[in-house]
């Protein structure tokens, strides 16, 4: 069965999650299609939920165009709820659920939510960081029904189903219209929040079934937080488009990770480098042999981990692919075919050759194409880009040529048409699958009483990736020490955030503009990683 056969089973969709959902529950109405803890629901179960969803949203004033806050760790409640705002012409907003107050302000200020489901261990942080809204959202809890404070006893989303009597089964949504926004890391050193239509998410998902050629028996296992452009536009929307089923996990676990693939019988799992380098270090008695795992899409992926996966793990396909936020899945790796390690792949294909899905150039500075084998600015043109930056039209403008998406990454093709990654040329620090702004980093730390300036940079990781250290200038005649910009960091920012390294310097390069020059501290790196205290070395005669 080609990747064609596959999505032509279903009966043709209008572009909408309605749409595509139906055509799928027509023909699969009984197959599992979310598998969370220990329960199911099926294709006309979760389609049936979603309309209860949906209703009880309504119920509660949320309108088309409203933005509805998602604070939680991997959950059927974020899928129901984006199908259910999607059925509404409503925004999902998934916000990561390890942020501090200032980080989920800032978001869901932005955002203008209207409402915000959250876990109940997010709760604290949730009520904190809406207090100062001008229109605060209500909040409401899935799972057990949190109180915050005394007295102050939040709705549960179960329970509000449960009573709900309204069912939404309309699609009041369009295939343009906006249904996710999902803040990704800018360069200012504020999340942008990137906005993404129904037919993006469609086409993504139709995409995903070519790339890591996905059947309906299959199961995807999703335990990349759903949050993530790669969680929702991958794993959940590539389930969707195949009649295949999605294992939810809340959230990725190195030491049961070989349990949950042997008991879950998963076929395929998305990752990235830091997983899959925690896992070929782990013990090997943490290994569960007989599981039914034969692809792994992700990457950027090292030869010792294509070894150790395909031979010690039974792993048989290890795919590696390049995407944004802004454009989901526009290369990777063939699934058939020739597989270049460390490549970005080729660009991606739709199952139906008719959908044309990228157009690449490499460019020089002054936006002259590059020939093969040179490096140079990569532009896009796919109909997986984004909508534009919310409420950014400036940000939205520059970040276009025309209709090419300037994806701020320097890249090279080579003779045979397979591209490589080079740097970036954004002030990025790629950490665990996230891209970290360095200049936010930059901004917390400087609000430190003590320090007049900082710049945080991307450094190796031995997990892949990145690390992120900071260089600290102190003021004059005050005293800062790296334990100090630590704990400042861990009390204001998410934990991916938090420099593993940090070094007090006496002086900093600066330009004309008096800003950092950081590719100088870049140049340095050896040296200022061999200065820095590390936060995650094991203390001396650790094991």
């Amino acid at each position: 069965m080609t990747p064609l056969d596959v999505i032509s089973r279903f009966g043709p969709h209008g572009g909408t999650l309605t749409s595509m959902l139906r055509s799928r529950v027509e023909s699969r109405g009984a197959h599992p299609f979310l598998e969370f803890a220990g329960s199911s629901l099926t294709y006309a179960a979760f389609e049936d939920k979603v309309a209860r969803v949906a209703g009880m949203l309504a119920s509660r004033g949320i309108r088309e165009g409203d933005r509805i806050g998602l604070m939680s760790f991997n959950h059927p409640v974020i899928p129901l709820t984006l199908f259910a705002a999607a059925r509404l012409g409503a925004v999902a907003v998934p916000v990561n659920p390890e942020f501090l107050k200032e980080e989920a302000a800032y978001v869901l200020g932005h955002a203008g939510a209207s409402a915000l489901i959250c876990s109940p261990d997010c709760m604290d942080v949730a009520v904190a960081a809406t207090q100062g809204m001008d229109h605060r959202p209500w909040i409401m809890t899935h799972g057990a029904a949190a109180v915050v404070g005394a007295s102050h006893e939040r709705p549960d989303f179960e329970g509000e189903l449960e009573r709900t009597t309204l069912r939404i089964t309309d699609d009041h949504g369009r295939a343009d219209s906006t249904v996710i926004l999902v803040y990704s890391s800018g360069t200012t050193g504020f999340p942008k929040g990137v906005m993404h239509c129904q037919r993006t998410l469609c086409l993504s998902g139709e995409a995903f079934v070519a790339r890591v050629d996905i059947k309906p028996d299959d199961r995807m296992l999703v335990m990349m937080p759903m949050f993530h452009m790669n969680a929702v536009f991958y794993s959940l929307a590539g389930t969707l488009a195949a009649g295949a089923t999605l294992v939810i996990l809340p959230r990725f676990s190195a030491s049961t990770f070989w349990k949950d693939v042997a008991a879950t019988q998963v076929t395929h799992v998305n990752t990235i480098a830091a997983m899959s380098n925690i896992l070929m270090r782990r013990p090997r008695s943490e290994f569960v042999a007989g599981h039914c795992l034969r692809t792994a899409y992700g990457g950027p992926f090292s030869s010792e981990i294509y070894r150790v996966f395909e031979e010690e793990f039974g792993v048989p396909t290890m795919i590696e692919g390049y995407g944004m936020t802004e454009i989901p899945g526009v290369f990777s790796n063939p699934v058939h075919g020739r597989r270049l390690l460390g490549s970005m792949g080729v660009p991606s294909r739709h199952p139906d050759e008719r959908l044309h899905l990228a157009d690449v150039r490499i460019v020089d500075d002054e936006g002259v194409d590059v020939a093969d084998e040179v490096a140079g600015n990569l532009l896009v043109r796919t109909p997986l880009v984004m909508q534009g930056y919310y409420k950014d039209a400036e940000q939205t403008a520059a970040a276009f040529d025309g209709d090419w998406f300037r994806t701020g990454d320097v890249v090279r093709r080579d003779a045979s048409g397979y591209y490589w990654f080079i740097a970036r040329s954004r002030d990025i620090i790629r950490r665990r699958g996230e891209n970290v702004s360095g200049a936010e980093v930059d901004r917390t730390i400087n609000e430190h009483p003590h320090v007049l300036l900082c710049a945080a940079i991307g450094v190796p990781s031995p997990l892949g990736e990145e690390d992120i250290l900071v260089a600290v200038l102190a003021k004059q005649g005050a005293t800062v020490t790296p334990q100090q910009v630590h704990d400042w960091c861990r009390e204001k920012l998410a934990r991916i955030k938090v420099p593993r390294y940090v070094a007090i310097v006496d002086e900093l390069p600066q330009n004309r503009s008096f800003r950092v020059e950081k590719f100088k501290l870049r140049s340095r790196t050896r040296e200022l990683v061999d200065a820095a205290h590390d936060f995650e070395a094991k203390p001396h005669g650790a094991p």
